[in-house]
């Protein structure tokens, strides 16, 4: 499985993005790259990145295959575009939903259907599971879920590309089953042995009522 540092996994997710939504302006030059790495909406962190870090990852990229840059004849302005669709064997809609992923980190099902459909239609929720799936299944899975954050019931999905890029909290990561009692499960106990020392007091009394007779 190909691994990106943090750097390489914001410009791959810009690439992708900037290629679906202002393809009029794709592929993007060194410029553009940075700017989108370091804009401000639909992104998380946000950033504050420099030509130079930018031009480390766009190479980084190339050398592992996943973009490609483009020279124009007269221009002296080097762009770039993605080859993540040919590299990874994804469709257009798994690309949207890798690139949401890469730009923002872990998110629940409808985040992720909300916030990726800027990029690809997805018709639904159970659409958007069904690609997550795949993604999860193939060969070489580039998606992984994850449990529902503190507070939350949601199941969320992250990508696998770069696992560091959004750190996880140790808390958020303990499954369900593991985790401490709930509220619920604490008043039920409470309940159930009040409940016992109160037959315990009771047959304790019939014994004194009958020693007393």
């Amino acid at each position: 499985m190909i691994q990106l540092n943090p750097i390489e996994s914001r410009v791959l997710g810009v690439l992708i993005e900037k290629a679906m939504t202002t393809p009029e302006q794709y592929p993007l030059s060194l410029n553009a790259a940075t700017n989108g790495a370091n804009q401000k909406n639909n992104r998380d962190p946000v950033l504050s990145l420099n030509e130079d870090e930018i031009f480390d990852a766009l190479e980084g990229l190339r050398e592992k295959g996943l973009a490609v840059r483009v020279d124009t004849p007269g221009s002296r302005v080097h762009k770039y575009r993605h080859r993540a669709n040919e590299f990874l064997h994804i469709r257009p809609t798994e690309l949207a939903i890798l690139a949401e992923l890469l730009l923002r980190g872990p998110q629940t099902l409808g985040e992720i259907r909300g916030r990726a459909s800027r990029m690809a239609e997805l018709d639904s929720l159970e659409t958007t599971r069904g690609l997550l799936t795949a993604m999860m299944t193939c060969q070489e899975p580039l998606v992984k879920e994850l449990p529902p954050a503190p507070g939350s019931r949601a199941e969320r999905y992250m990508q696998l590309l770069c696992p560091e890029l959004h750190p996880i909290s140790v808390a958020a990561e303990i499954p369900a089953s593991t985790a401490g009692p709930t509220l619920s499960d604490r008043v039920t106990t409470l309940e159930n042995k009040v409940q016992t020392l109160t037959d315990s007091l009771n047959r304790l009394l019939e014994k004194l009522g009958e020693t007393g007779a």
